[in-house]
């Protein structure tokens, strides 16, 4: 079989894939955020992961992937079922969230998922413990993140949104298991998986799982859509949890991880720009310091330390 070539450095390709990503995902929170005026929360989460198992599944039949078992290393399978009740808790809570809280802020929160895993990952694979400057990034981002929810509590968001801090804590915790369900692809055989399959497993469980909890907060399901609902559950499927996902796995098997983890520290700001743009949500002083806070810690925390 051919090896995969890894380039040193990012060309224009690389470059131009990572911002359409990284705007595409700031600017998704501010389209479920608009749809869920029409469509139930996580209703709206099941659909958009129904038909995106149906392109993965397509795309994996297409490249030659299996879809069964065989030939995965023992575990992998048991181990792809717990990231994907992990990857649909962590939906449910973004898309539960958006019902509280500003899309720009609830992404704030969400993109905390670099330090829990930088916190996490620690415990389960030697070596990755934190060192000098990166505790000081910790101690930022954190502070960025307390900052933020006390912005939701006491600031001007609490007086236009007076549950902001519920969406908040949904945010922060989607992040936490963002960041568990990497810890599971990195310490399990589900890391020996092909990245598609790894997706499928992903959005297959979360199409099973989350129709019973929209029946359990008692959602309304309906499936006559209007033409703006219908093209942003298309766009949200494909687009978001297929080709942008899809994509960004085939950049992390041909570019350096580190240098393209960087980038994802934009899609806050676009999420900012994209919520204020759109929906005109505020965007205070508060908001943006905790934002320089938790992107600069979390720079920090991936930072590379000095060799000694």
């Amino acid at each position: 079989m051919p090896t995969t070539t890894r380039k040193p450095h990012l060309d224009t390709l690389a470059i131009s894939l990572l911002l359409g990503c990284c705007m595409f995902w700031g600017a998704q929170q501010v389209l479920v955020k608009a749809t869920v005026a029409e469509v139930a929360p996580v209703f709206q989460a099941f659909v958009r992961f129904a038909m995106a198992t149906a392109a993965v599944a397509a795309w994996c039949a297409w490249r030659g992937v299996r879809l069964g078992s065989a030939g995965e290393p023992r575990g992998a399978v048991g181990a792809g079922l717990l990231a994907g009740a992990l990857f649909a808790g962590e939906f449910a809570c973004i898309y539960v969230g958006l019902q509280y809280t500003t899309a720009s802020r609830l992404t704030v929160f969400l993109y905390c998922a670099p330090f829990w895993v930088a916190l996490l990952l620690p415990r389960f694979v030697p070596g990755e413990g934190l060192r000098g400057w990166q505790w000081l990034g910790l101690a930022g981002a954190f502070t960025g993140v307390g900052l933020a929810m006390g912005d939701g509590l006491f600031g001007p968001a609490n007086a236009a949104l007076p549950l902001a801090w519920l969406g908040d804590a949904l945010g922060l915790l989607a992040g936490l298991l963002w960041a568990l369900t990497t810890v599971v692809i990195r310490t399990t055989p589900l890391g020996h998986v092909a990245p598609a399959k790894q997706l499928l497993y992903q959005v297959a469980v979360s199409t099973a799982v989350l129709p019973l909890l929209s029946l359990a907060l008692g959602e309304r399901w309906s499936f006559d859509f209007s033409a703006f609902a219908t093209a942003s559950l298309l766009v949200q499927a494909l687009l978001g949890a297929f080709a942008s996902y899809l994509a960004w796995m085939w950049m992390l098997a041909h570019y350096p991880a580190t240098k393209i983890s960087v980038f994802v520290f934009l899609t806050p700001v676009f999420a900012l720009l994209a919520g204020a743009g759109w929906l005109g949500e505020p965007v205070t002083p508060g908001l943006l310091a905790a934002l320089a806070l938790v992107a600069a810690g979390i720079v920090l925390v991936n930072r590379k330390p000095a060799v000694v």
